[in-house]
């Protein structure tokens, strides 16, 4: 440990955070977990939708997939979309179920953050 004339003669230079530099800091990190408690759900609401759609690809006609998609969402609270917005097509033999939307997430004031999911069964 150095005493005051030790300091004194090695220059006397402090290192570390000031106060403004801790509360920017602090100011930084609970932004960015409000922002992350916001957007988490729409990540899993989005992987509910995945699930979903390749559930319903088992469907053989458009309006089973649909029917087949609105059940799975009933079960697993999905809001976000409904069977009627799936675009149902075939390649193949295989039945391919897509399905795109936009998630608002309101920030402060007039900010949004705007994200948009797309994706399509196996």
């Amino acid at each position: 440990m150095r005493t005051f004339l030790q300091h004194r003669r090695l220059g006397g230079r402090q290192t570390g955070l000031s106060f403004f530099g801790v509360v920017f800091i602090g100011a930084i990190v609970v932004f960015c977990f409000v922002v992350g408690a916001k957007v988490v759900p729409t990540v899993v609401e989005y992987q509910a939708i995945r699930k979903a759609a390749d559930r319903a690809a088992a469907g053989t006609t458009v309006a089973e997939v649909r029917s087949l998609f609105d059940r799975s969402a009933a079960v697993d609270d999905i809001s976000s979309i409904k069977g009627s917005d799936l675009a149902v097509s075939k390649e193949g033999d295989k039945v391919v179920v897509a399905f795109a939307y936009n998630k608002e997430i309101a920030l402060f004031g007039p900010a949004y953050l705007l994200l948009k999911y797309t994706g399509r069964s196996r």
